[in-house]
């Protein structure tokens, strides 16, 4: 499931399988629903990404 997170000041959808967030939620799930399909990111997907998986922050702190 996508989830919402505050990321330099700004909300984004992040997808739970590959970490790759997203400013609007239709991108977030499909990218969601191409990695957990794929076991893999779309180029295609990805090219819309606002933030990479390193620059999301972790919800566990």
């Amino acid at each position: 499931m996508v989830r919402f997170a505050r990321i330099c000041g700004t909300g984004d959808y992040v997808c739970e399988e590959c970490g790759t967030a997203y400013h609007d939620l239709e991108t977030a799930r499909r990218c969601e629903d191409f990695c957990r399909t794929h076991h893999a990111c779309s180029l295609e997907i990805i090219r819309h990404a606002a933030h990479q998986p390193s620059e999301v922050p972790s919800t566990g702190s």
